[in-house]
C-alpha cells in the first residue's frame, strides 16, 4: 500500500500545487454531427452547448465540460502510425461499478475495444471516428497502490472483464455519470528527455513512473498520472493543421496566484508563454498546447 507522499520524484524548483487537476480537452474533428453521435451514443457524454462548428460535451447531471469538439470539415484522420501529439485522452469515471456498466454497454452495441489492468486502475480503450484515441477508466483505491524505490507500480495486465461487468450489479448504463472528468492525457513525444525537461522541470509535474518501456508518467498531488508521454510513434511528425488532432488540453491550478507563480517560473526557464486573460498558453517542444487556468475562473472555453 502507498500514500500520496511515498512515491515520485519532485522537480528541483517549481512544483504544481497538490490540488491541480485537468480541464476540458479540445479536439479537432472532421464532422461535428458524426462525432457528437459517437461521443453521445458510445462514450455517453451529452451536448451541453453547441454551434454549427463547436460542441461542448459533459457528463449527465454535471455541467463540467470534458471534451470540446471543433469541426474542421474534411480534416484528415489520424495516420495509422500515429502523430506526435495525442495518444489518448483518458476519461475518468467516478467508480468501478460505473466502468462495469460502461463495458456492458459497449458489449451490447458490439463496439470493438481494448482492455487493460494497470494495477492502479482498470481501463477500456477505444478509437473515435477520426482515429483519436480514448481511454475510459476507473481508479483503484489509493490505499491499494504500491511503490518500490520511490516509483509507483503500474503495468499492462489482462483485464478481468467478467468481474468488472459483475461490479455493475445489473444496473444498466445510462451515460457518463456526474463526477466524470478528464483524468489524464497521454501524448506521443519525440524524446522522453525533452518531455521531462518541459513537463517536469518546466511545468512542475512530479515523475511517478519512469521504468515503463519507452514512456514517462507524471502527476501532481500524488496521483498516479495526469500526464503520460511516450516515444512509441518513432519517426512520426506532429499532427498538421488540416488533420484530426488535439488542439489543447487544460491544466487547472487552484488560484490566480498559482498561475502567476508558474508564469514567473517558466520565464526563468526561458519557456515562451502567451497570456490569454487569466490563463497561460504554453506549447511543448512538439507543438502540443497546454492552457493553464485557475479553478476560480471555472472556464472551459472562451467567448
Amino acid at each position: 500500500m502507498t500514500s500520496p507522499r511515498t512515491f515520485g520524484i519532485a522537480p528541483s524548483s517549481y512544483r504544481l500545487p497538490d490540488a491541480t487537476t485537468l480541464g476540458a480537452v479540445h479536439l479537432q474533428i472532421a464532422d461535428l454531427a458524426r462525432s457528437i453521435a459517437y461521443y453521445r451514443d458510445v462514450i455517453g457524454l451529452r451536448v451541453l452547448a453547441s454551434t454549427s462548428s463547436l460542441a461542448l460535451l459533459a457528463p449527465h447531471d454535471d455541467d463540467r465540460v470534458v471534451i470540446e469538439l471543433h469541426e474542421l470539415p474534411g480534416a484528415a484522420p489520424v495516420a495509422a502510425r500515429g502523430r506526435l501529439g495525442l495518444f489518448h485522452v483518458a476519461i475518468l469515471l467516478p467508480d468501478r461499478p460505473s466502468l462495469g456498466r460502461f463495458l456492458a454497454h459497449l458489449a451490447s452495441i458490439d463496439e470493438r475495444v481494448g482492455m487493460s489492468d494497470h494495477i492502479v486502475s482498470e481501463a477500456i480503450y477505444l478509437t473515435d471516428p477520426d482515429g483519436l484515441g480514448i481511454e475510459v477508466y476507473a481508479d483503484r483505491p489509493r490505499a491499494l497502490w504500491r511503490a518500490q524505490d520511490a516509483q509507483l507500480e503500474m503495468g499492462t495486465l489482462p483485464l478481468d472483464a467478467r468481474d468488472l461487468i459483475n461490479a455493475a450489479d445489473g444496473v444498466p448504463w445510462s451515460g457518463a455519470p456526474a463526477g466524470t472528468t478528464v483524468g489524464h492525457v497521454h501524448l506521443h513525444v519525440g524524446a522522453l528527455e525533452q518531455a521531462a525537461a518541459f513537463y517536469h522541470d518546466g511545468l512542475g509535474f512530479d515523475k511517478t513512473v519512469w521504468g515503463y518501456q519507452g514512456a514517462l508518467f507524471m502527476s501532481a498531488g500524488g496521483y498516479h498520472h495526469h500526464l503520460g508521454t511516450n516515444i512509441w510513434a518513432r519517426g512520426a511528425m506532429p499532427a498538421g493543421p488540416a488533420e484530426a488532432r488535439l488542439l489543447e488540453w487544460q491544466l487547472v491550478v487552484p488560484t490566480h496566484d498559482d498561475v502567476y507563480a508558474l508564469e514567473s517560473h517558466l520565464g526563468r526557464q526561458q519557456i515562451t508563454v502567451l497570456r490569454d486573460a487569466d490563463t497561460l498558453l504554453v506549447d511543448d517542444p512538439w507543438g502540443t498546447r497546454v492552457r493553464v487556468r485557475p479553478l476560480l475562473s471555472d472556464r472551459s472555453t472562451r467567448a
